[in-house]
């Protein structure tokens, strides 16, 4: 492809925002198709479980973010969010690079991106953008760095809590620095980036090794999904191994303490109300695996210990039929859409703090229902595969991070095994 003679088009992409997409010119071939390769749901600034700058913002400072994407091709352009931005979001200019180590990246591979044209972006509160497209050759499960440089005073931040990886900042503009050492802080949250996406995501031109169109994955669901538990930047949750399975772009929509049928404060919106944009949104995504449910089940006993954390509202006790329920909304939207419903069953919870007789009646009660009821197009058995041999009701210790309810290292590796068997890799 001649990169040169690509033109950039608008086109919507949610609630007045604008997406740009390429358009083949006069003789070219068809238009080239877009890959969701990494992807972070976003959530509203709060505490979170971790330090993070969400609430303060940015002023005069550059972030630098580290993802790895799971498709490769020649082409690269990332999503930005300001869902929960009350005023105009002002993105002085930003990056894309091949990560070296820590907030270094490699030399001579940083491009600067640009917003229709144009260095700087405007996004409307409550809004989202992508970039234009930029010529870069990404393989398949690299590292690459983007950065933002934010000049003004953002306010709070629309962001993803639990990154699992570091994320640096800076004091002024160090856009295109290739060296780490002015990115003196750091958390490990993800800040207004909630995508990046490849360009000729498939088969001959664009290298070996890429994924045929259409083929991505979405995993979608709550901190297990997420990956509370696995180790810091060793892109160990179950999502980074199935991608490394199966071959196909994986993309990550968990969101720690997500709830099926309630919004939260903390933890982001109900899965049924984000559904739409953290998932159909994905350009190039064929599939989503649903594992979400245990946090509407397990708050309400978590709610009835000696000090209950205040995060764990709303926790009203609900029932399978009401979990059910949710899931059939989730059902028919990626049916709607043409994607397969992989249904996932909650893992077992013995032991921990969401643990408790109504607990353990509603998660059997949803259990068989993913397995009997045929509504998923499949379904994927985490609580048989992870259970203790001595007590299917509790996590298996090999696979357990320490809480009884979230996996370790090994037990997300299981969990993409899983899936990996039902989807046929």
């Amino acid at each position: 492809m001649d990169l040169a003679r690509v033109r950039r088009i608008a086109v919507p992409l949610a609630a007045g925002s604008l997406a740009v997409g390429i358009l083949a010119g006069p003789g070219e071939a068809a238009p080239v198709p877009w890959t969701a390769a990494w992807g972070a749901s976003p959530q509203s600034p709060s505490t979170g479980f971790t330090p993070n700058w969400s609430q303060e913002g940015f002023s005069g400072q550059s972030v630098r973010q580290v993802v790895r994407v799971t498709e490769g091709g020649k082409l690269a352009r990332i999503r930005l969010s300001n869902t929960y931005g009350t005023s105009p979001l002002h993105i002085t200019g930003a990056t894309i690079a091949r990560t070296a180590r820590g907030a270094a990246v490699e030399k001579g591979s940083v491009r600067r991106l640009t917003f229709d044209g144009r260095q700087s972006a405007r996004i409307r509160a409550h809004g989202e953008l992508r970039s234009d497209a930029v010529g870069m050759d990404l393989e398949k499960l690299e590292s690459v760095t983007v950065t933002l440089f934010l000049a003004g005073t953002t306010g709070p931040a629309t962001f993803h809590a639990q990154g699992w990886t570091d994320t640096y900042r800076a004091e002024g503009d160090h856009r295109t620095d290739t060296a780490g050492t002015a990115y003196t802080s750091r958390t490990r949250s993800w800040y207004y980036l909630s995508g990046v996406e490849v360009g000729g995501a498939e088969q001959g031109p664009y290298g070996p090794g890429a994924g045929k169109p259409g083929d991505g994955i979405v995993v979608f669901g709550d901190s297990v999904t997420d990956g509370f538990g696995s180790t810091p930047n060793t892109d160990r949750r179950y999502s980074d191994v199935l991608a490394e399975l199966t071959g196909r772009p994986v993309v990550n929509q968990g969101i720690g303490g997500n709830l099926l049928l309630n919004d939260s404060a903390w933890y982001g919106e109900r899965a049924t109300a984000r559904f739409g944009r953290d998932v159909l949104d994905q350009p190039g995504a064929s599939t989503v695996v649903v594992l979400v449910g245990l946090n509407d089940i397990g708050f309400s006993e978590a709610a009835k210990g000696p000090n209950p954390p205040v995060t764990y509202r709303p926790a009203p006790v609900v029932t399978s039929a009401e979990i059910v329920a949710g899931y059939r909304e989730l059902i028919a939207a990626a049916h709607d859409k043409g994607l397969e419903a992989v249904g996932a069953t909650l893992l077992p919870l013995k032991g921990s703090d969401h643990w408790g007789p109504h607990a353990a009646r509603v998660s059997n009660e949803v259990n068989d229902w993913i397995r009997r009821s045929g509504e998923f197009d499949a379904y994927a058995d985490f609580d048989k595969a992870l259970a203790s041999p001595s007590d299917p009701d509790r996590l298996d210790p090999a696979y357990d991070h320490g809480d009884a309810l979230h996996p370790n290292d090994a037990g997300y590796r299981v969990m993409a095994e899983e899936v990996a068997k039902v989807l046929g890799r």
